[in-house]
């Protein structure tokens, strides 16, 4: 049975911090293992450690989106290019950014929280200032691609890259101008 889409709660978006990491860890693991019972193991079946999340907290910006119930929704955002991305397929920017280990809590998908998320990071790319936000998403049922493209992210390419087929995704980034 499909789910509704309804508004989410009132969210509050922060940059996680150390002290996060068990809670993102865990909301990765169960989205992981809810992908796995839908769709049988995959990629994204991987469970990310404390140690994993600690790494991503301290190399990269870390998104946290939480309401009354906690944690609802995490993902990353780095300057460093990902090992799956070949940026030929890319429109040539001088400041990319790229989202990476975007997940929300299983029982609370399909109610906007991604789609927030996704509002945020653009907010926090224009600030950076990066002038395209890129990803990847797996060519297979258990993808986000079409959730991309309903946030209105362009796919500009699809690679396999080490037998995982993959879909390339960027959204070009307006710089806020100040002064």
């Amino acid at each position: 049975m499909a789910r509704e889409l309804t508004e989410p709660a009132s969210l509050t978006f922060r940059l996680a911090v150390a002290g996060d990491a068990p809670e993102i860890a865990a909301l990765h693991c169960a989205a992981a293992d809810a992908l796995t019972r839908e769709f049988g193991e995959g990629r994204w079946s991987s469970r990310p450690t404390e140690g994993n999340v600690l790494r991503d907290i301290r190399t990269s910006r870390v998104l946290v989106a939480c309401d009354a119930a906690g944690l609802a929704g995490t993902l990353r955002l780095a300057t460093k290019k990902p090992w799956a991305i070949d940026p030929k397929y890319f429109t040539p920017v001088a400041r990319p950014l790229y989202l990476l280990s975007m997940a929300v809590a299983p029982s609370r998908q399909r109610s906007g929280i991604g789609r927030s998320l996704i509002g945020e990071a653009m907010g926090m790319a224009r600030a950076w200032p990066a002038e395209a936000l890129r990803l990847d998403a797996y060519d297979a049922p258990a993808g986000a691609g079409e959730f991309y493209r309903r946030c209105g992210f362009t796919e500009v390419g699809r690679v396999e890259y080490r037998a995982c087929p993959l879909i390339y995704f960027e959204k070009l980034v307006a710089a806020s101008r100040t002064g």
